[in-house]
């Protein structure tokens, strides 16, 4: 009996129960928030879907009821706030840090033995908290961040090469955000040509910029942040997690002198797998890549420094 716990019943933690339940991924689906009848509302919602569309997971909503919640593989924590008008980078790092906290803390008291995967942002800064703050292996702490990235880069280069997304390879590392993150371009592929001999420069620079804007792009077409794919993204890393499948998918991880880093939660590729982190998988960078994710590793480090400056660490 597969179980898995989402945090969260926002849009976000809602499309990756969702994608969770529609997909099988496990026998039970639990959805926990703090806003009384959200998650019950929702679950029951999806639960009217199952006979339309032919699916047997089970799918429960509660209300900070973490009982619920007990003997979970795999808890999905998607809580937290987005930054609210005046409010600075500190604050909402504090409120976030709490919440992330406590939730995870809460989690492990009912399913001691789950793998935490991490979506609240700032997502490398919150992983590196739950690494430092809960005690765990670190192959059982993951942060979804690159998972989405990658995509979003599959989906830019699809679009620019007007090929099935599904036939193209790509990753990002780095940081997950707008500035810090890294799509490999060099290393790109469609049907196993790669993108750097199928399409100029400038274009590839195009889908490269397109990339790492693409969170900041939805926010503005859309008013606030994107759900369908990083919600779809968590449930994917889970599902690696769950059925073993040995995926290699870029997550926020810790490094011990991998990439020359360590004390750090970074996105890079890694072999997922039932035990969570299997393997992290060392690329070849060139000596710019290798000098970009240096600079990542720095930012993500100065975002990391304010979990010490207002004592959460």
């Amino acid at each position: 009996m597969s179980k898995v716990t989402v945090v969260g019943a926002g849009n976000v933690g809602a499309t990756c129960a969702n994608v969770l339940a529609f997909n099988e991924v496990a026998d039970e689906v639990v959805m926990l928030d703090v806003k009384e009848g959200v998650s019950e509302g929702k679950a029951m919602d999806m639960m009217q879907t199952a006979q339309l569309l032919g699916f047997d997971s089970t799918l429960v909503g509660c209300t900070n009821d973490y009982a619920q919640t007990a003997g979970s593989d795999i808890v999905i924590i998607t809580s937290g706030i987005p930054r609210k008008p005046g409010m600075t980078r500190e604050e909402l790092i504090g409120v976030n840090a709490g919440i992330v906290k406590t939730v995870a803390e809460n989690a492990l008291k009912y399913s001691p033995d789950a793998i935490i995967v991490v979506i609240s942002n700032p997502m490398d800064t919150m992983t590196y908290l739950a690494l430092k703050s809960l005690g765990l292996p670190k192959n059982r702490i993951i942060g979804m961040g690159g998972a989405l990235d990658s995509s979003r880069f599959k989906y830019n280069l699809s679009q620019a090469l007007g090929c099935n997304a599904n036939e193209v390879e790509g990753m990002v590392i780095g940081g997950h955000g707008d500035t810090t993150m890294i799509p490999l371009a060099r290393l790109a592929t469609y049907k196993g040509i790669p993108v750097t001999q199928l399409l100029s420069a400038e274009k590839i620079e195009e889908v490269v910029k397109a990339t790492m804007v693409g969170g900041a792009t939805l926010t503005g077409l859309l008013g606030t942040s994107a759900w369908y794919a990083p919600g779809a993204a968590g449930a994917i890393v889970a599902e690696a997690i769950l059925h073993n499948q040995k995926k290699m998918i870029p997550c926020s991880v810790a490094l011990g002198s991998e990439y020359g880093e360590s004390d750090i939660c970074i996105g890079v590729p890694v072999i997922l797998g039932k035990n969570g982190i299997e393997k992290i998988v060392e690329l070849d960078l060139n000596a710019e890549e290798k000098d970009l994710f240096a600079k990542s590793a720095k930012a993500v480090r100065a975002t990391n420094d304010v979990l010490k400056e207002i004592n959460v660490l």
